[in-house]
């Protein structure tokens, strides 16, 4: 278990002085002006310990870093948080004058890479990358070994990532209205996806569900194993990240059809949305941030959050992000809050539509 930071123990020993008081102040007479003495003198020191101990977490966050500092992906190498990271981590090492070391702790949808952070001490020095898939772990599991929003607190928003949908081209669509209307009368078609409560599963679980199509859902591990079942035609359609779809636009085995943002992709310009191709009210995309342990010094999180901000306007780092198609989003600290609330809900709504509680 963490333990709490310096404040919080300082204003617990203040209220323990306070209840000293209350008890001094019961006592007879005789007994209360000794008690008195020692009341103000216990007083003036826990005063004292707490204006030091609140003066402690602006020095340690100017002594910030010291040391490297880890930033924990919970997903496998070559994942897109993992590649976000690699594209800005040189970047934000040199802005911040020690090495951001990328570690990837993947298992059980994220959690255990996530749960190892939350556990972490608050100093600034263990860093969660994370996006969507933070708030829908959330939503799908009752007893992760964390809270996705009270054992974290928002550092800076990196960039957010759309989706399109791909289609096998032996359907015979060539727009998103055309591949409701056949999706209908060819009732049973599969769609795969990168695993139960993925942002793959959700999205399409989405379109599904909206457009009151009757289709069977295929999980499989990764992006990786949703698109060769697609390309292969055991697999009709699916929704996968700007990343994964972008390499098959020229491919003939498959079609990409839309986009999933309100608006249309930079990355895919001639591709039109879902919503303006068929299915009025369809969006879907992902955020991709920093987190820290609940307790982290503000100072440090401020220090990040600026140092963050150029590093998206810098032209390498922006031209990296453009093939992994994503764009940077920087934002506040508590614009990134309302960010994770509003997320959590909404990833709580839809996983209960889909049906996609794991327990």
């Amino acid at each position: 278990m963490r333990t709490a930071p310096i404040h919080s123990r300082g204003i617990r020993l203040f209220q323990q002085l306070l209840q000293l008081q209350q008890y001094g102040d019961s006592m007879n007479d005789d007994t209360s002006d000794r008690v008195n003495v020692t009341r103000r003198d216990i007083t003036l020191f826990g005063i004292s310990l707490i204006a030091g101990a609140l003066a402690c977490s602006p020095a340690r966050a100017q002594s910030w870093p010291a040391k490297p500092v880890r930033l924990v992906v919970p997903f496998g190498a070559g994942s897109i948080l993992d590649s976000m990271m690699r594209a800005m981590v040189n970047e934000l090492g040199e802005a911040l004058g020690q090495p951001f070391v990328i570690e990837a702790r993947p298992g059980a949808g994220g959690s255990v890479g996530t749960a190892s952070v939350a556990r972490s001490p608050a100093d600034g020095y263990t860093i969660l990358v994370t996006g969507a898939n933070h708030t829908i772990s959330g939503a799908m599991y009752s007893n992760l070994p964390y809270h996705p929003i009270t054992d974290f607190a928002p550092v800076a928003s990196i960039a957010s990532s759309g989706y399109a949908l791909m289609v096998n081209s032996a359907l015979p669509v060539n727009t998103v209205e055309e591949f409701i209307a056949y999706t209908r009368e060819k009732k049973g078609l599969a769609y795969p996806s990168a695993g139960i409560g993925s942002n793959t599963h959700l999205a399409m679980a989405l379109l599904v569900d909206m457009a009151d199509l009757d289709m069977i859902h295929v999980p499989f591990k990764s992006t990786g194993d949703a698109i060769t079942e697609v390309l292969s035609g055991r697999g009709h359609a699916m929704i996968g990240a700007n990343v994964a779809i972008m390499p098959f636009l020229n491919d003939k085995r498959v079609r990409v059809l839309a986009v999933t943002t309100a608006e249309r992709s930079r990355f895919m310009p001639e591709v039109p949305t879902i919503a303006e191709s068929g299915l009025p009210g369809y969006e879907y995309d992902t955020w991709l941030a920093l987190l820290a342990p609940a307790g982290t010094p503000r100072p440090i999180i401020d220090r990040i959050n600026d140092a963050v901000g150029p590093i998206l306007r810098n032209a390498d780092v922006l031209e990296r992000f453009t093939v992994l198609g994503i764009d940077p989003k920087p934002m506040t600290p508590e614009a990134l809050g309302d960010v994770l609330k509003e997320s959590s809900e909404n990833m709580a709504k839809l996983v209960a539509m889909v049906g996609a509680k794991a327990n």
